[in-house]
């Protein structure tokens, strides 16, 4: 029953967490102010505090072995992960109302990388859901793309290009981006640990 609540808990975290990233882009994409993100994020916050104090109370009354200790140390990693989606979502709504409408600045490499990040989302939500270990180990190749991105567009800012406004505000948001990608990353080495006991890396 209890492993049941902390797996319904991240799959509501999860839902969540990816609408409020999309939010976030989305808002980035328009211009529109988004509202919601910022109110999902504290309900992920929630979220996350349930799930930490559930697996202590699980670990304590239960005191389970082998794979279903192992799930519920993963699902302490994996609702971390989902908090911090939606942390970063709130950070990108954040940027953009410091900056203001941004749609005069060329948003390509953002929207881009936004597409590859949601992509790596999405893949570790189907892999936990489906606890599917195949699709649990792309999501970490994945990052390369991600993390690239962010040092091009550093090198850009570096280099004194284009307009200053333009270039702080999309240099936030790869780093915000580049960040979520890493947490999905660490996502599918949960899952994976999950189903074979290999531990994630440090």
């Amino acid at each position: 029953m209890g492993l049941q609540k902390l797996n319904s808990l991240l799959l509501e975290m999860a839902s969540i967490s990816e609408n409020a990233v999309s939010a976030a882009i989305e808002a980035y994409r328009t211009g529109q102010k988004q509202t919601l993100v910022n109110e999902w994020a504290a309900q992920l916050r929630s979220l996350h505090r349930q799930v930490s104090e559930l697996s202590m109370e699980l670990i304590a009354r239960y005191q389970p072995v082998a794979s279903d200790l192992r799930f519920i140390k993963a699902c302490f990693e994996i609702s971390y992960g989902f908090f911090r989606f939606g942390r970063y979502a709130h950070d990108i709504v954040e940027v953009l109302e410091i900056f203001g409408n941004l749609k005069d600045c060329d948003t390509t490499s953002v929207i881009e990388t936004a597409r590859r990040t949601e992509e790596m989302i999405g893949m570790s939500i189907d892999a936990f859901t489906r606890r599917d270990v195949d699709l649990a180990r792309k999501i970490p190749t994945m990052d390369d793309e991600v993390d690239e991105s962010y040092r091009h567009q550093l090198r850009e800012v570096m280099g004194g290009k284009g307009d200053l406004r333009c270039s702080l505000s999309a240099t936030l948001i790869l780093r915000y981006l580049e960040r979520i990608a890493d947490h999905a990353a660490y996502i599918g080495e949960s899952i994976v640990y999950i189903e074979t006991g290999v531990e994630p890396k440090s």
